[in-house]
């Protein structure tokens, strides 16, 4: 069975995210910034019971070393349990970067083990959180963990309201058309929404706002669809989308598709 809690060691934190471990702010930055290493928020977060279960950074060709990051934190303790045997997991996704161009935004979101998705919760409904780099301290950070677990109980009610929803098959594909807007332009490519539709395992089946989400969510990041756009030629050319391997586009896809979700509940 896969299990939803693996945390990574310092090892596999620094290979995949080395300008978490930067001991210094780029030389250009503000003399108001107050440098905090993100090295020091993981090992307070692990003080709160929070272990790094992912990390990326974007690439970068200037400032290489101080670049935007994105550490992924689970809590073992903590999990979210469906009545129809669907368990989610609650994740707290931290962004920084010590080039002075960002604050700590912490992020909340969910990790699926049905499918090993991360799902990224609509910001508009749970709000993210921000300490800048002036005035950090284990107290500040310590009360925004806790004001984002006080607000669980919302994600319980909004899966509720996804499982509840029975859909349509008129709005499916109209869910299925307005999600992959958000990741193709829909006016020169084409995407077959039953293709988009179709479950990939059987856990995944139904009619619920929930399944077609999860469904949907899956195929947008990973590049489960192929679009067709009409060449120089006048013929029309097939492609297969890619995964999205970005993950400041990851998150703004998941963001907007959780309130895309919300909208039809």
């Amino acid at each position: 069975m896969k299990s939803a809690h693996i945390p990574m060691s310092q090892d596999e934190i620094r290979k995949a995210a080395p300008s978490a471990f930067t001991e210094k702010p780029a030389e250009n930055v503000s003399k108001h910034y107050s440098y905090i290493s993100t090295k020091r928020v993981m090992d307070d977060m692990e003080k709160l019971g929070w272990e790094v279960v992912d990390a990326k950074e974007i690439k970068a060709r200037k400032g290489k070393g101080f670049q935007k990051h994105l550490i992924v934190f689970g809590n073992p303790n903590l999990q979210i349990d469906g009545a129809d045997g669907d368990t989610v997991f609650p994740r707290i996704l931290l962004t920084n970067s010590h080039n002075g161009k960002n604050a700590f935004t912490f992020t909340a979101g969910l990790f699926r083990l049905i499918c090993s998705n991360g799902l990224v919760i609509s910001d508009t409904e749970f709000g993210s959180m921000k300490i800048r780099h002036m005035g950090y301290d284990f107290e500040t950070l310590q009360t925004t963990i806790n004001e984002m677990v006080e607000k669980l109980p919302l994600t319980v009610e909004c899966m509720n309201r996804l499982k509840s929803k029975v859909m349509t098959w008129d709005e499916k594909e109209k869910f299925a058309l307005e999600a992959i807007g958000l990741r193709v332009d829909t006016e020169t490519n084409t995407v077959s929404v039953a293709e988009l539709l179709e479950p990939t395992r059987k856990e995944d089946k139904g009619d619920s706002l929930w399944s077609v989400y999860n469904v949907v969510q899956e195929k947008l990041i990973h590049g489960m669809f192929n679009y067709s756009y009409a060449s120089n030629f006048g013929r029309d050319k097939e492609r297969k989308a890619r995964r999205v391997k970005n993950f400041q586009q990851d998150m703004q896809i998941n963001s907007d598709l959780y309130n895309l979700a919300l909208q039809y509940a």
